[in-house]
This record gives C-alpha cells, structure tokens and sequence, in this order.
C-alpha cells in the first residue's frame, strides 16, 4: 500500500507517493509564479495551481509500479482563501500574506474588539495578513464575488475538494484567517459578526487527519488513481513538517533551514499570552489532536549565503566549479571553526519575530583592516542562528521550552553548520532520514486516517528515523553566549540610526 502527499507553496507544488516504511516510490515539482495586477497586491491563479497539482500527481505516477495508492491528503501555506461558487468555479485569485490589502479591515477590527479579544480568541495579534481582513476588502471593493461566494477555500481545502472532498478546513489553517476560535475550534460568531463575514461562507472546521472524501471518478479517471482514493484533511504546511519530522510531543521543534528559516515547536496546552503576543508568535492547532505549535522565523537565512554568494563570491564559485562541490558546502567550511570577529544583523529583508519590523535594515559590525571574506561568512552564519536564538529566548520567557531541535532543508545538509547551530544554541540538533518533512507529514496523517498505522505516533515510529545528533561543545557555547548578548545590542542600535 502507498500514500500520496501533496503540498502547495506559494512558488510551486510538489506530490510524493510514500509507501508504508517511509520510501518515497515516486515524486515531482512544478513551479508557477504569483500575479501582480498593481503595485502591492500579491495573489495566486487557483486554477494554475490546480493544473500543476494534476500534473505533478501524474508526473510522480509515470513509472510507479508499486502497491495501490490507498488515500491522499495536502498541506500548503496559510492565509489565501480562494471563493468558489456552488459548481466549486473560483471566482478571484488567492490574495496571498504579503498583499498590502486589508490594513484599514485589521485596524477597525482591533478598534471594535479589541487588541485582547482578538489574541484570547483566535491565537494570533490582528494583522492585515489573515484571511478575514482580505474577505472584508473583497466584501467592500468587489461585492459581486463576495455575493456569488458560496465558501472560502483555502488551498489545501480548494485541492483536496477539487478531487472530490466535501468544503472543509482543519483547524490548523483555520487558525490562519484570525476567524476562528482555537480554544474551542470553531468560527468565531464575534469575529465573524463583527467583520460582517457570513459563517456559512467558510468550509467545515475538522481535525487533521478526518477522512472528507473519496476521490470522484472523473478526476481519477483523468489522474490515473484508484476509483477508491480516500482524501483526507491535511493542514497548514509547517505544522504538517513538524509531524513529519516527529515533532509531537513537547520540547522539540523543527527547524526548517532554507532560504528562510522556521523554529515550529510543538506543546500540549494553548499559550496564549501577552509575551507570546509581544514576540508576534501565533498559538495555533497542531495537525495532532490537542497539541498546538507556534513560528518563529526569519525571513533571510540561505539567502544570505546567495547575497553574499552572488556580490562578493566570484572566486567561491569559481572554485566550486572546479572542484565539482556545492557553492554552498565550499561557502561553509571555508568559514573555519572558531567564532568569527564580526557580527551581522541578517535584517537584510527586514526583521521577522520577535520583532515583526519590516523596515529593519541589516549590518555588518566589528569590521577592522584585517577582515577577510572567510570572517564575514562565518558571521553570516552565526548571525542567522543568533537570530533563531534571540526567538528560543523569547519562547523560553513565554513558557515554551525547545530541548531538541530536528532540522531539514538544505542548508539541513551541512554537517558543519549543524555543528555550529548546536555549539551555539546548547541544544541537541537532530537530522533526520527523511527527505521531504512535509509530504511526509501529510501522508503521516493519510496514512493514520485509512488504517495503515494505529496512531500518529505509531506512524513517527515506524517512519521518522534519525540519521545524526549534533551536540553541544561546551567551550564554544560559552564564548557564544558572551557574544550573544553583544548580539542583542545591535539591533534596537540599528534601529535608533534609521529612524
């Protein structure tokens, strides 16, 4: 028997087929590219996504000659809700987190309920980037779609309903539209009355993990997949990476190290406070019953590797060339292994949490006469990471406590850097033998939903292995922990220049 995993991002999708030990018996990506109509508006074509959903599944179907697919669900970012008619047409786009629409819908929200009312409810601080506030611009400025809606999607739920689920959300994502309760998991009627949002416009609220359908016979007709398909509730795409990387119990987190970075730690009770809210971390349903889990992110990482990579790495890439290695790998252990003299503030795309400013600005400090490219990498690297660790000092204050970290991602390759992270963090850094965190996540919940495993935590068992542990050396955690203070300084000294 196998599962199917399919997770949609706001630059392209992919779908594994997983069989039951883990193996991925098939896989494929299809990138696509965002709309912008003006200056400041960000959306995504729901019927491309679709298209490229459908060509994926068939691209990691060509060759696959293993056991029946039994069921499939989806994950996929959060925030964009697709309108749909009774005949499941969507009638706009996705309006994505970065669109600059509905600021003055989350300003009169706080007015009217209140900064602490929003928070207690829904988990998450009033932001124009939740769906609510983008359903009351659409309300206001394009009535005819809000009049001809008959349900709010969002993308995991627009897929899974287009191969054949009944509307639904999981809770998870319904976390994401700052409407829904998440200590009682439903919509929230004050929210929703106050935003002038009908409750029956959105999909059903449901667990992670419930079957919502089978597959209809057209689309497994065109697709190539068992008339017999269960389609199962998926989630939000980082707490479906947590489950993937067997993240569900408390004091662990997964570390997703890309070209941005995530924290997602799991804990069994809400942790709904005025120093989670300060530090701009969510509280939100994990995609495993009566856990939650919160973000701590940035949002440069590997991309400060590519900056520096692209501006001062000529002869770096020169010699990756030669040696046929990854520009990456080269770029990390030329960076040595003793703390470099110079600091840098990675704000160089503004400042994710605990901040939340996005006109932070970046800067290399502590330069001298004898500075070389090699300090200025390895400062790059530990200014990434003190960053994640300004985060884990924050969730600490706030009472959540992270012991283990498991990472994945590319820059998850790097043993080098994994040592780094550990000797600075004075945490266990785990990697696992999984390639894919978050099909596997999903298919983990697929899996769980059509009786392949007993339990969420039987299928973590049998399919999330670790593959190497990263400790702590004691003398360098100390010296970095003296820098880190110093760390601490420089931005709100940053902050104070560009005013």
């Amino acid at each position: 028997m196998c599962l199917l995993g399919i997770d949609i991002g706001t630059s392209g999708c992919k779908a594994s087929i997983i069989d039951t030990e883990g193996n991925v018996k098939g896989q494929a990506y299809r990138e696509y590219a965002l709309v912008t109509p003006y200056p400041g508006w960000e959306e995504l074509d729901p019927e491309l996504v679709w298209s490229s959903v459908k060509e994926v599944i068939t691209r990691a179907l060509a060759g696959f000659k293993g056991d029946k697919i039994i069921a499939a669900s989806v994950s996929s970012f959060g925030e964009a809700a697709i309108p749909i008619d009774r005949n499941g047409n969507a009638l706009y786009n996705g309006i994505i987190y970065i669109d600059t629409r509905g600021e003055e819908e989350a300003s009169y929200l706080k007015e009217k309920l209140g900064y602490e009312f929003i928070l207690g409810i829904t988990g998450v601080s009033a932001h124009p980037m939740y769906t609510i506030n983008k359903i009351m611009w659409l309300k206001k400025h394009m009535p005819e779609v809000y009049q001809n809606t008959w349900k709010f999607l969002l993308f995991a739920d627009f897929i899974l309903f287009r191969l054949g689920a009944r509307p639904h959300t999981d809770y998870s994502l319904a976390a994401r539209t700052m409407a829904f309760d998440v200590i009682n998991k439903k919509w929230s009627d004050a929210i929703l009355s106050c935003a002038g949002v009908d409750e029956d416009k959105f999909g059903e609220p449901v667990q992670a993990g419930t079957v919502v359908g089978r597959i209809s016979k057209n689309i497994a007709e065109e697709l190539g997949l068992p008339m017999e398909l269960l389609l199962v509730a998926g989630g939000h795409d980082q707490p479906c990476a947590a489950l993937g990387a067997g993240v569900i119990k408390n004091n662990t987190a997964v570390d997703g190290m890309g070209t941005t970075e995530c924290i997602t730690p799991a804990f069994d009770r809400p942790v709904i406070s005025d120093i989670m809210a300060g530090s701009s971390f969510a509280c939100v349903p994990h995609v495993i019953k009566d856990m939650y889990v919160t973000y701590a992110f940035t949002f440069t990482s590997g991309s400060m590797l590519k900056w520096f990579r692209d501006n001062f790495g000529h002869t770096y890439r020169e010699e990756a060339a030669r040696s046929g290695i990854n520009i990456y790998d080269l770029l990390i252990d030329k960076a040595g292994n003793e703390p470099s003299g110079v600091f840098v503030l990675p704000h160089f795309a503004g400042a994710a949490t605990p901040y939340m400013d996005t006109s932070a600005k970046g800067a290399i400090v502590g330069l001298n006469i004898n500075t070389t490219s090699e300090d200025i990498i390895k400062g790059i690297l530990e200014g990434i990471t003190f960053e994640m660790m300004v985060n884990l000092e924050k969730l600490s204050e706030a009472g959540v406590e992270v012991k283990e970290i498991r990472a994945v991602g590319g820059l998850a390759k790097s043993r080098t850097f994994l040592q780094l992270k550990a000797d600075m963090m004075g945490r266990k850094v785990t990697t696992l033998k999984v390639s894919e965190a978050g099909t596997l996540g999903v298919a983990i919940l697929a899996g769980t939903a059509s009786g392949v495993y007993s339990s969420a935590e039987d299928a973590v068992e049998r399919l999330v292995k670790k593959e190497e542990e990263f400790l702590p050396d004691n003398r360098l955690h100390e010296i970095y922990m003296e820098k880190f203070e110093t760390y601490k300084r420089i931005y709100p000294a940053v902050k104070s220049i560009f005013k």
